[in-house]
């Protein structure tokens, strides 16, 4: 049995979020309210988290709060149908081959885990991370899907690695004591999470795995 666990956030860190998988989010949401100018920043919206996102924008046109679940499967069925395909994060596959059998695998996403699923699913990486899946299921911070996550596991903090690429996820990380990656191809998003306390930052999954080796070993 395996005494660590690394947990990835998806978006950024094992899938590429394009701009066609962001609009089946708001096309399927344009069934209940008007969406040309709700904003595409998933940073203006009060927590960063689809349910949430989805309860934001139907409170500010007075609709109930019980269309949210509603609209989550109205969107997870357009998702399944749309041709478009989910990207996967360069060196993503060979990490989690390389962890695989050596520490819990899972994840802690802002999407809904069914949506999660069917776009992991498309690249062949779902079967990693399926037994610890955590997502936008029951709203809240990103730090309160890893709590979530890590319910599932019986570890002490120091034997965690969690993986994000905003500053959801370093604050995430923080609050909860687990060893924290930054990764981001971007050289200006990884200063801007180490400056939010990342202690850990990687631009590719190479160093991912070098890094989770080192502060699990």
């Amino acid at each position: 049995m395996v005494d660590c666990a690394v947990i990835f956030d998806v978006d950024g860190v094992l899938l590429e979020l394009t701009r066609d998988e962001e609009e089946i989010f708001f096309t399927a949401l344009s069934r209940f309210v008007p969406t040309e100018k709700l904003s595409r920043d998933w940073n203006s919206y009060k927590i960063r988290n689809d349910e949430d996102i989805i309860a934001e924008i139907f409170e500010r046109h007075e609709l109930p709060a019980a269309l949210v679940a509603e609209a989550k499967l109205h969107y997870i069925s357009q998702l399944k149908s749309s041709p478009v395909h989910a990207v996967a994060i360069s060196g993503a596959a060979v990490l989690l081959e390389k962890l695989k059998g050596k520490a819990g695998l899972g994840v802690a996403t802002a999407n809904f885990r069914d949506a999660a699923r069917h776009r992991l699913q498309q690249v062949k990486l779902w079967d990693a991370v399926s037994s610890l899946a955590c997502g936008a299921d029951g709203g809240g911070h990103k730090s309160a899907i890893l709590a979530r996550v890590l319910s599932l596991l019986n570890m002490a903090p120091t034997r965690i690695v969690y993986v994000g690429d905003n500053l959801n996820d370093v604050a995430a990380g923080l609050a909860l004591g687990v060893h924290f990656i930054g990764f981001s191809k971007s050289s200006e998003r990884r200063e801007q999470m180490r400056l939010a306390g990342a202690r850990h930052t990687c631009t590719n999954h190479a160093e991912t795995l070098a890094m989770i080796n080192t502060l699990l070993a």
